[in-house]
């Protein structure tokens, strides 16, 4: 066990590594989300929704989107262009176990998602005269729950991504419904009818509720902003937390379906 944590932490290291160097996926997975973030601020600038400013509504839910960017598009990429190259195939054959690797992959995604976690709270202290987070541990339980149900989706996609150049485009639909089902800008209950319940579902909303209701210290689970005492606040969040849970599981169940050592052709 402790043999394989020391495997991720250093292949974690080298991810880190090779994102930085390549100065393409950078700007797509860190900054392109914090863009979008001040583009659909500007978007809600003037408003109040539930309870609170525009802007400080839609940075709050940003790291719903910013998980589907740091982790979720990051190892799509990753995982299939490493399995074409042959390098999971070499890893896989050599000393670390198959869950130091995937989970090497995860951890350098989790390192990069806590950046712009840690971002997005600047900006609204700085920039925006906002509060700091009110519940930094229930923030780091949406966190660890964003990224293991979006490091799991992107194993199960790698799966069936053909090549790296096509991974690009089979993202596309996950960061679609992000972004127009999950309540980054809107609550979900502003859609019509089955749509909201359909909103509800989406992987990355009960991390957007959760991150809002702890950084805010308000009931966005259902409460409509209603103010928070601590306790009150883990307990709003147990359904959100139990529906991630939900996630995880399926995930965890297409990863193992379909994720895939060797490459697909040949």
């Amino acid at each position: 066990m402790r043999t394989d944590v020391l495997h991720a932490v250093r292949l974690a290291r080298v991810d880190l590594k090779l994102l930085g160097r390549n100065q393409t996926a950078l700007v797509n997975v860190l900054l392109l989300p914090l863009l979008m973030g001040w583009l659909f601020s500007n978007l809600v600038g003037g408003q109040t929704i539930e309870g609170v400013s525009g802007p400080l509504y839609v940075l709050t839910g940003l790291p719903g989107m910013m998980v589907g960017f740091a982790v979720f598009v990051n190892l799509v990429n990753t995982f299939t262009a490493r399995r074409e190259e042959l390098v999971l195939k070499r890893l896989r054959g050599s000393q670390p176990s198959a869950a130091a690797i995937l989970g090497g992959a995860v951890l350098g995604a989790l390192a990069v998602y806590l950046l712009q976690v840690g971002l997005a709270v600047l900006w609204i202290v700085r920039w925006e005269d906002g509060p700091p987070p009110a519940n930094v541990p229930l923030m780091l339980v949406g966190a660890v729950l964003g990224v293991a149900v979006m490091g799991l989706l992107a194993a199960a996609f790698a799966g069936i991504t053909p090549n790296a150049e096509t991974a690009q485009v089979a993202v596309l639909p996950m960061l679609l419904l992000i972004m127009v089902g999950a309540p980054i800008v809107a609550p979900t209950t502003n859609l019509p009818g089955v749509l909201g319940y359909l909103a509800e579902a989406v992987p990355v909303t009960p991390v957007v509720e959760i991150m809002r209701t702890a950084y805010l210290g308000r009931d966005f689970l259902g409460g409509g902003g209603e103010p928070l005492a601590m306790g009150a606040q883990w307990v709003a969040a147990l359904p959100s937390i139990g529906i991630a849970l939900a996630w995880v599981a399926v995930s965890a169940l297409l990863a193992r379906w379909l994720f895939r050592w060797d490459p697909r052709h040949g």
